[in-house]
């Protein structure tokens, strides 16, 4: 049996081992929140902890506590949301990487499944920069990493990435079949034009869906959730060989 990556699955000894072999710690942060009538709460997460497994057993990278919520303030209006504040986010995960920079990894990869939580990891990164110059950190934002490698495999359109649309179904689909209730599938399309895309605006998720879907999840299939994640985990290798150097 392969020997797990991960810190809550391994004696201290295991990593101890595990220190010597690599500077490359893997954390996955995702979210409890709304991701349609058809997919679990716990979808962002659970895509975060798997594309780390899969990444790791690639590079031999260590990973490290899996952060379940964050901040999903903008879906509390969906029962079952757990929203974590910014500072609270912050505060925690800033306490996992001091850890792991105590115990000498140089180089930590957010993998982070929910838009809600990129601007808390900026944040703890560009402290981190200040203040330990020799330690580099990057951010995978999943869903628009993963849409970045759908190259020509969805055929929804604009809302193919939408929320629990045809590429996050298709994903779960290939990674938990089992806790996809593919009778509550049902499309969803807003129908309003955003005039000033240029412009960040701050709204609600039920103010464009009734049902926590934007898009047309019943195009989704588990061969499209495949090739989509294994582009994603060949990108993400390819990044740690040439950029970080990481061997595999």
């Amino acid at each position: 049996m392969t020997q797990s990556r991960k810190l809550r699955e391994i004696s201290w000894t295991v990593f101890e081992e595990y220190k010597k072999q690599t500077e490359l710690v893997i954390i996955p942060v995702g979210a409890i929140e709304v991701y349609g009538p058809h997919l679990p709460l716990g979808s962002d997460g659970l895509l975060a902890d798997r594309l780390a497994e899969l990444v790791a057993e690639r590079v031999g990278a260590v990973i490290g506590p899996t952060v379940e919520a964050g901040d999903s303030n903008v879906l509390n209006d969906f029962p079952g949301t757990i929203t974590i504040r910014p500072e609270s986010l912050k505060a925690y995960l800033g306490d996992i990487v001091h850890s792991v920079i105590t115990w000498g990894f140089k180089r930590i990869l957010f993998i982070n499944g929910h838009a809600g939580n990129v601007p808390v990891i900026n944040q703890i990164v560009h402290q981190l920069r200040e203040q330990h110059g020799d330690v580099q950190a990057a951010q995978i934002d999943c869903w628009r990493f993963i849409k970045a490698q759908d190259h020509g495999i969805s055929e929804s359109g604009k809302w193919a990435n939408g929320h629990a649309a045809e590429i996050g179904t298709s994903v779960l689909l290939h990674l938990h079949p089992e806790l996809v209730n593919q009778d509550k599938i049902a499309d969803e399309v807003p129908s309003y034009e955003d005039s000033f895309p240029e412009i960040v605006k701050y709204g609600r998720l039920s103010s464009i869906s009734k049902s926590g879907v934007v898009g047309s999840p019943s195009l989704a299939t588990v061969e499209k959730g495949e090739a989509l994640v294994q582009q994603s985990v060949d990108r993400i290798v390819q990044f740690l060989h040439e950029v970080w150097d990481i061997k595999s």
